[in-house]
C-alpha cells in the first residue's frame, strides 16, 4: 500500500502542465468559487462560534481554581474543533456540488491519455453526476466523522493524541481521494463497485487525499488550486490503474501507455 502511496503523491507532478494543455482551466470556475465561499463561510463560523462551543466546553471544569485558564483554552478548543469538523463538512460539500463539473475534466483526460476506446462508457445527465456525488460524499461523511469523533477526543491525550492525530489524517486523506477518484469511476462503474474499486486501491486514495489536506492550509490559495491539480492527479492516477486491469479497452495500447508515462 506504501508504494500506492507514493503514486498517488507523484500523480500531482504536471498537473499544471496537463491543465493548461488540455484547456481545462474554464471548467474549475465554478468549483473554484463553490470551494472558495464555503472555505470562506467555515472560517467565519469557526471565529464567531468559537466563544460560545468554548463556554460550553469551560462547563466541565466544576472547580473555582484555574477557571479563568481552562476558560480561556476551552475557547481554542472550541476553535480547533470547529475548525475540523468544517474541514470535514468543506471537502465533502466541495466534492459533491463540483462533481457535473469535474467528471467531464475527468473524460477529457482519459481521452486524452487513452485516444479513442472501445470502451462503452456509462452516459449520465448533469443531475445524474450531482445525485452521485451528493450520494458519494454524504456516506463518505457519514463514515469519516464515525471514525473522527472518538479520534479527536483522544487526540487531547498525552502520547495517544500523536497516534489519533496521524490516523485522523489519513481517515481524511483516504476519503478526499475517494471522492476525487470516483469522478473518473463515474463513468464505468456503478456506486457499489466503485466502493470496491477504492478499498483494493486504498493507497492512492490515501497519497491523492494526503496532497489536498495539506493544501489547504495554504492561505487562500490553498482553497483555488486545490480541488483542480487534486482532481487531474487522480483522473490520470485511476485512468492508468483501469488500463493496466484490463477494465478499458484501447486501440492503441502502446501509445496510450507511452502518454500515461510522460
Amino acid at each position: 500500500m506504501f508504494k500506492n502511496i507514493i503514486n498517488g503523491i507523484k500523480a500531482y507532478f504536471g498537473t499544471f502542465k496537463l491543465i493548461s494543455k488540455l484547456g481545462l482551466w474554464k471548467y474549475f470556475a465554478i468549483p473554484i468559487l463553490i470551494s472558495v465561499v464555503t472555505g470562506i463561510l467555515i472560517m467565519v463560523l469557526a471565529y464567531f462560534f468559537s466563544d460560545n462551543l468554548g463556554a460550553f466546553i469551560a462547563k466541565i471544569w466544576i472547580w473555582k481554581w484555574g477557571s479563568e485558564t481552562f476558560a480561556t483554552i476551552s475557547t481554542y478548543i472550541g476553535g480547533l474543533l470547529i475548525l475540523v469538523l468544517g474541514l470535514v463538512l468543506y471537502k465533502h460539500i466541495v466534492m459533491a456540488l463540483s462533481a457535473p463539473f469535474m467528471s467531464p475534466v475527468s473524460e477529457k483526460i482519459e481521452h486524452h491519455l487513452l485516444g479513442n476506446t472501445q470502451h462503452e462508457h456509462r452516459k449520465t445527465s448533469f443531475s445524474e453526476q450531482l445525485s452521485r456525488g451528493i450520494r458519494i460524499n454524504m456516506r463518505n461523511l457519514f463514515k469519516e466523522l464515525l471514525f473522527m469523533i472518538p479520534l479527536v477526543i483522544l487526540s487531547f491525550i498525552p502520547v495517544v493524541g500523536i497516534i489519533a492525530t496521524i490516523l485522523i489524517f489519513l481517515i481524511q486523506a483516504y476519503y478526499v481521494g475517494f471522492g476525487n477518484m470516483d469522478y473518473t469511476m463515474e463513468r464505468h462503474f456503478n456506486y457499489k463497485e466503485s466502493v470496491q474499486f477504492v478499498r483494493k486501491h486504498r493507497g492512492i486514495a490515501i497519497g491523492n487525499g494526503a496532497v489536498f489536506v495539506i493544501m489547504l492550509f495554504i492561505p487562500i490559495i490553498g482553497f483555488i488550486i486545490t480541488l483542480p491539480i487534486s482532481v487531474v492527479a487522480a483522473s490520470s492516477e485511476t485512468i492508468k490503474i483501469l488500463e493496466e486491469k484490463k477494465l478499458i479497452s484501447i486501440k492503441d495500447t502502446s501509445e496510450s501507455l507511452q502518454k500515461i508515462k510522460e
